[in-house]
């Protein structure tokens, strides 16, 4: 009698669940399953949505609007906090010993409180390190928005120029071994590369044209 196209798939699923059977338990099936199955919920108090950002921000007119972002070492090793000024492309990484949000906080205090007089916005994604933004929106006295989860685009400055760090600063790299004057000597190569967007001028030059106009 020959078997049908159903009848073999149906065979080939008991052949695969017996073999689960004899070699798992139930307890390990189960956990096999459920890891990776759900995406870890981070529940950020306050969240601002990128909804309430006003809307003239997404034209990049105007200057002092930053996209936020950190970008990992090695595992335990530390993290870069990555700031970008959305119309000139400034682009400013300091290093932090832990992605914590209280290192993560104090970084983006720090390399923007210079600026304070022409901050107007910053843009973060959802990560727990940015459960201090009520800190940071407070000691800087701006506002902070939320980009929507996986919509990365909303932040494509930021995501573009991390891709340009990892030229630098592979994936991987244990930053324990990278020193704060390496840092300083890729924020400047980037921020000294021509830009198409800015008519192939230097996001450094624009960037200081556009602070002493404001």
């Amino acid at each position: 009698m020959t078997m049908s196209y159903k009848q073999l798939i149906e065979g080939q699923r008991y052949q695969i669940q017996a073999y689960l059977s004899q070699h798992l338990s139930y307890r390990e099936i189960g956990r096999r399953y459920r890891k990776g199955s759900r995406a870890k919920r981070v529940i950020i108090p306050n969240r601002i949505g990128i909804e309430e950002r006003p809307e003239i921000v997404e034209t990049k007119q105007c200057f002092g609007d930053w996209e936020v972002d950190t970008v990992l070492g090695k595992q335990g090793t530390g993290a870069i906090v990555s700031l970008v000024e959305r119309k000139s492309k400034m682009y400013l990484i300091p290093k932090v010993p832990k992605k914590s949000a209280e290192d993560v906080c104090r970084a983006v205090g720090a390399m923007l409180w210079r600026y304070l007089r022409h901050l107007h916005t910053i843009t973060t994604d959802n990560g727990t390190e940015f459960c201090a933004h009520e800190s940071i929106a407070q000691k800087l006295k701006t506002d902070v928005y939320f980009a929507n989860p996986y919509a990365s685009w909303e932040r494509g400055l930021n995501e573009n120029y991390n891709g340009l760090l990892r030229q630098y600063i592979p994936k991987g790299t244990d930053l324990r071994t990278v020193t704060d004057e390496e840092i300083e000597k890729v924020q400047r190569s980037l921020n000294l590369r021509p830009r198409k967007c800015l008519g192939y001028r230097q996001p450094a030059v624009v960037f200081d044209e556009l602070r002493s106009a404001a």
